[in-house]
């Protein structure tokens, strides 16, 4: 598909559509593929959960975007350089990127689940595990986790290239459960009737935002309002558990409205009122 998507804005839950582009068009970036959140739609366009989010957001901004299919190891520095002015694939908000550019108001929240064999018992605690195989996509957060208490559970991890793979390894049976992010989690089981989320979500204390160039607080603001509008009138949680088959965590990120401007704690954060009378 092309590197670039045009989009235009259109209704939170449906799928994007074509639009012309003008010398107005806003470009965002995100990258294409990461389910469930912006996938490639075969007749062409994007789809998921922040492709929703997006448009939304836009439809009440009353502005047009394009979504700029852009690989994760360099959207950061395309951000900085310019080639777009927001990204708005689902990033998580931490110290260090918060000091090179600006979240805008939390809208999910990073928590991790197991996905296990439909029929198989529940994993309600991570006690329920122990001995047990568990299938992780290899080097990334939910292997560190697991890792760092492997001793503690004496579960056995088997490691994969593509979270694709461990997942497959679920379903056949040939281990116990695969850890990922509720959001893939939920996805994942919606799709497949062969696995199901566990009861337990494990809560990473971090949350996941747009984020724009630290030149752009004006847009920042603009945002802003909108997704604490968004939020209040339950339309973030709708698009979430549209794309997870789950409804997000009572009071979590997808509810609660933050005050002043970004995510409170971090640099950047402007404690200024948003004025969003939501």
């Amino acid at each position: 598909m092309n590197k670039s998507v045009i989009l235009g804005a259109v209704a939170a839950l449906g799928l994007a559509v074509a639009a012309p582009v003008s010398a107005e068009t806003m470009k965002f970036a995100a990258d294409v593929g990461y389910a469930p959140h912006v996938m490639a739609v075969p007749a062409g366009g994007v789809e998921g959960y922040n492709v929703d989010l997006t448009a939304e957001a836009a439809k009440r901004l009353g502005i047009e975007y394009e979504i700029v299919d852009q690989e994760w190891s360099g959207i950061f520095a395309g951000l900085a350089a310019g080639k777009y002015v927001a990204i708005i694939a689902p990033t998580t908000v931490t110290q260090e990127r918060a000091e090179k550019m600006l979240f805008g108001e939390p809208y999910f929240e990073v928590n991790y689940q197991f996905l296990i064999k439909s029929g198989a018992p529940q994993v309600e605690k991570l006690e329920d595990l122990k001995g047990k195989t568990i299938a992780v996509n290899k080097g990334n957060f939910y292997d560190k986790y697991l890792s760092e208490r492997e001793a503690e559970y004496g579960w056995k991890i088997e490691r994969f290239g593509k979270n694709a793979d461990a997942i497959a390894a679920v379903a056949a049976g040939r281990a116990d459960a695969n850890f990922a992010g509720d959001t893939v989690v939920g996805w994942t089981a919606k799709k497949n009737p062969l696995v199901v989320p566990s009861t337990l979500v494990i809560k990473s204390g971090s949350v996941g935002a747009f984020a724009f160039d630290s030149s752009n607080a004006e847009l920042r603001a603009k945002f802003e309002k909108v997704i604490e509008c968004m939020k209040a009138d339950g339309t973030v949680a709708a698009i979430h558990e549209k794309w997870t088959g789950q409804k997000p965590i009572e009071g979590g990120a997808a509810y609660k409205v933050e005050p002043g401007i970004g995510v409170p704690g971090m640099p950047g954060y402007d404690e200024t009122a948003s004025d969003s009378g939501c």
